[in-house]
């Protein structure tokens, strides 16, 4: 699959899907808690955008679910909380970096699956890499019940995000998308 080329789209439509990047984490991050579907943000950017602007959109994504689990969540202002924080975006970064690279080397169905799996993989690895090194793993953060759930949301918000950006992949989010839509069916 081809990355974007922000060049194709204007500014001010990359600006609108990060806007919606934005306000989706807002809506998971108060509607789900720390259940923001990282890796579904890191897969769909990292196939379809450069990677300057896939990271932007990742790390913005990443950043508005910190705040407000820090503000509206009260997650602990401590050293080790702040350093979760810091190894979630690390690895949510790196993980979109690595997609930016399969999304290259593969093409189609082939490459979206790969990039999807290896998002997972990879972040849920650096996660557990970093779990194991500060000393602080836990068996129920890595049950197959817990990374089952976190496939589930991940696959879902990933394949409504494909849909979305196959409406229209060159244009405004799926609100516009929809309002033209229904203005071509009664033209």
């Amino acid at each position: 699959m081809k990355t974007l080329d922000p060049s194709h789209a204007p500014l001010r439509t990359r600006l609108a899907w990060l806007a919606a990047f934005i306000g989706a984490s807002l809506v998971f991050t108060l509607g789900l808690g720390c259940d923001v579907p990282l890796i579904a943000f890191a897969a769909i950017c990292g196939l379809r955008q450069r990677r300057g602007e896939a990271l932007l959109f990742v790390g913005a994504v990443w950043l508005v679910d910190e705040l407000v689990g820090f503000t509206a969540w009260h997650y602990p202002m401590t050293v080790t909380g702040f350093g979760w924080a810091a190894a979630v975006g690390v690895a949510i970064l790196m993980t979109t970096w690595a997609v930016g690279i399969v999304a290259r080397r593969l093409a189609g169905a082939t490459g979206v699956v790969a990039a999807f799996t290896g998002a997972f993989v990879l972040y849920e690895a650096l996660l557990w890499a970093t779990s194991l090194a500060a000393g602080a793993m836990t068996r129920e953060a890595f049950s197959p019940a817990i990374l089952g759930q976190v496939l589930a949301l991940n696959g879902a918000t990933f394949a409504g995000l494909l849909v979305v950006r196959a409406l229209k992949p060159h244009t405004a989010p799926l609100a516009h998308s929809l309002r033209e839509l229904g203005s071509e069916r009664h033209a």
